[in-house]
């Protein structure tokens, strides 16, 4: 209980920001771009560090790495609930990530040595990605009721109580166990890595603007592209790599790690996409936003204990594809639908998408630790943990730059805007607010109610791209593993 405890807070700053997205964007004068760096610098820093983290804590102990990861966290959630500007916010999120990074393999490998058998493994990894899913899940809801009656800052704020409880039963209950691990652990491949992963996504990100350099974009993308090779070619050359490459072989670990990084980053993407949504569009409070999502998030807690069973039943083969087809059957729904009008429907989706994203979810956590041995624990509960940090990463990358991108050609500005206002008013919704408010009057109401059509527009638009994109997944999965088999006398374990 102590390990899920210390996990909670980690997850739930996944998407405790996306209701405060409209209050950040108008305390701190934010940007589109610096929004979404606000959000997710948090999972794309600690994707590239959970594999060195994970190395290093097989070499020195999980127990220890755990700790000092959570004293991180804690230090940095202070940090980021006073910060004066959107450049200490960002630098304070970063910090946040460097803890978190600590504490999420840790905890993968903490449960991996002390569940042996792979029935009872199943069912603790399958709480494990309950609160995975419902931690994203419930993030919007905590965040909007603390913003009801409390300052943006207080959805960080609300972290150190946890982890000073956390603290001393982690140092109570969690005993010291001998260190197994003997992977290769050094700043050098960790620096590149980090590079890699970074200057990737950021050229991913950035490529999708409108007004991006092509010269910028490519030179970013390429020097991400050689550190990500650089850093593949020392560990295909290495008798001891930070991270065996050879576990990619192995369908059910590679199955595993993509399902995580689409799960959760339709997760993340399409929250941030609803929390915006009811509160720019609708005009919900951020706490009638999170309750409004509450159907997903209910979904998302039944559906991590009941993939176990699932599991056990049908094997692994059949649940990964069609967690996916069932999640892309459900975007597709909800982009045909109105959220205001939608009813009942939109309930019957939410709860679909909740269910199916977060089965396979404990789906990928399954394939992946039961085909690790335990001595590299560490290791594969970082490979699990950078699948869901990259996978939130660019959920929120991809949903928001595709959101961004078709928002800016979706919009018509009224006549008569000032070239200066309409200039920033077209990259986002919230600088179009922002550009409104300056207005005001009737041309201020004019250039909300543009943006909100335009807004609508573009939701549909993403929506319909991440179904294709979701269900085409869910064929290649089930072809990818059609020579799966479970293993022999595990009573429907899968392997």
């Amino acid at each position: 209980m102590s390990v899920i405890l210390a996990f909670m807070p980690i997850v739930l700053d996944y998407t405790i920001l996306h209701v405060a997205v409209p209050s950040l964007t108008l305390a701190l004068q934010a940007t589109g771009t610096e929004i979404l760096w606000i959000i997710d610098i948090y999972p794309l820093l600690m994707a590239s560090l959970l594999i060195p983290m994970g190395t290093l804590a097989d070499r020195v102990g999980h127990r220890r790495m755990l700790l000092a990861g959570l004293g991180i966290f804690c230090a940095g959630s202070v940090l980021a609930a006073f910060s004066p500007n959107v450049g200490a916010l960002i630098g304070a999120r970063a910090f946040m990530a460097f803890g978190g990074a600590m504490v999420m393999p840790s905890v993968l490998a903490i449960i991996r040595q002390t569940f042996e058998d792979e029935g009872d493994q199943a069912v603790a990894l399958g709480i494990w990605g309950a609160v995975a899913s419902t931690g994203a899940a419930i993030g919007p809801l905590v965040g909007g009721a603390l913003l009801e009656h409390f300052w943006w800052g207080a959805v960080f704020l609300v972290n150190v109580p946890v982890m000073l409880l956390v603290i001393p039963l982690v140092i109570a209950y969690i005993p010291r166990r001998s260190v197994v691990g003997d992977g290769n652990w050094t700043i050098g491949q960790s620096v590149i890595l980090i590079l890699g992963v970074m200057a990737t996504v950021y050229a991913l990100k950035s490529g999708f603007k409108t007004d991006s350099s092509l010269i910028e974009t490519g030179a970013c993308f390429l020097f991400g592209a050689l550190m990500l090779v650089w850093f593949v070619r020392k560990q295909l050359h290495t008798s001891t790599p930070m991270l065996d490459l050879s576990l990619f072989s192995i369908p059910a670990v590679s199955t595993g790690v993509a399902m995580a990084v689409v799960t959760m980053g339709a997760l993340a993407g399409f929250e941030l996409l609803l929390a915006q949504e009811l509160q720019f569009v609708m005009g919900r409070t951020p706490l009638e936003a999170g309750i409004f999502m509450m159907p997903l998030m209910i979904a998302a807690a039944i559906g991590g204990p009941l993939a176990g069973v699932i599991l056990r039943a049908i094997g692994l083969r059949w649940v990964a594809s069609c967690s996916l087809l069932v999640s892309a059957a459900s975007l597709l729904g909800l982009a045909h639908l109105h959220l205001g009008s939608g009813g009942v429907a939109v309930v019957v989706m939410l709860v679909a998408l909740g269910l199916s994203l977060s089965i396979g979810l404990t789906a990928s956590s399954v394939a992946i630790m039961n085909s690790i041995p335990i001595e590299k624990a560490g290791s594969a509960g970082a490979l699990e943990a950078t699948s869901y940090d990259l996978g939130t990463g660019l959920g929120i990358s991809v949903f928001g730059v595709l959101l961004v991108s078709t928002y800016e050609k979706s919009i018509r500005l009224p006549d008569g805007i000032p070239t200066a206002i309409a200039e920033t008013a077209v990259r986002s919704i919230g600088e179009t607010l922002v550009a409104a408010n300056s207005l005001g009057g009737i041309q201020g109401q004019q250039l909300v109610a543009a943006g909100q059509k335009a807004f609508s527009a573009s939701h549909s638009v993403v929506l319909l791209t991440a179904a294709a994109l979701v269900g085409a997944l869910s064929l290649l999965v089930w072809f990818v593993l059609r020579h799966h088999k479970r293993r022999s006398g595990d009573s429907g374990a899968v392997s």
